[in-house]
């Protein structure tokens, strides 16, 4: 629970994770001042790109709030933050495409959402109990299964953070193909949406980086535990 050497690269890894925050949340807003020529609202992107891929019984909502867009498996819904679901500039309709992307992948079957939609149970769960085994792994030093279990359940968690990667990427693949195909940008407007949606890819990066950092530190003082 005290300083480790491996904390320098954490400390590096936050600080990029912070970057990345701020540089999303800045592009965002950027590009939020910039009108799409299409003039399209991320609500009408998003409902024209799903009904263009047959995905006529998945509904598009507005949420409250900021970059709080995602899409609900579950309800089989798209819900877009309010200065998406209603604004027509290159950052919303990015974003709305976005999130319509994991729709898509959805009903592709693509394997790597199919997987993060299975792990999510267990990963909720883990998420929940590693930091209490850890803890108590930490304060209990004879009880060494307690940190190894804590390591376990953390492991699986930044599982669920690496294959949470490949999904977004291929949403946001997807989504700059299909807006491009069907029209909702024009070819000059394509480097905004690479630049909204990669600032976003990278915070998922950072946070990934982080969690795989954390673990291998877990690691370390766990067999230089045992060594001792």
């Amino acid at each position: 629970m005290f300083f480790h050497p491996m904390d320098f690269l954490i400390l590096i890894a936050f600080a990029v994770s912070m970057w990345a925050s701020f540089r999303v949340r800045g592009t965002f807003g950027t590009w939020a001042q910039v009108q799409a020529r299409s003039h399209m609202t991320g609500a009408e992107a998003a409902r024209r790109m799903l009904d263009a891929n047959g995905l006529y019984d998945v509904a598009v909502e507005p949420v409250e709030g900021t970059l709080t867009d995602h899409y609900d498996p579950t309800s089989r819904t798209v819900r877009l933050s309010e200065p998406v679901y209603y604004d027509s500039s290159i950052s919303a309709i990015s974003v709305a495409c976005h999130e319509v992307g994991h729709a898509i992948q959805h009903k592709a079957h693509y394997p790597m959402l199919a997987l993060r939609h299975a792990m999510f149970p267990a990963v909720n769960f883990a998420s929940g109990v590693a930091p209490l085994l850890l803890l108590a792994g930490f304060i209990f030093q004879q009880l060494p299964i307690l940190l190894l279990l804590g390591i376990l359940f953390f492991a699986g968690a930044v599982a669920f953070q690496i294959v949470t990667l490949p999904v977004e990427f291929n949403a946001s693949s997807r989504a700059r193909k299909l807006m491009a195909q069907y029209g909702f940008i024009a070819s000059d407007e394509e480097r905004g949406v690479a630049k909204v949606l990669n600032a976003a890819a990278l915070t998922y990066v950072a946070a990934a980086l982080i969690s795989v950092l954390q673990l291998l530190k877990y690691i370390m003082i766990f067999n230089q535990r045992n060594d001792d």
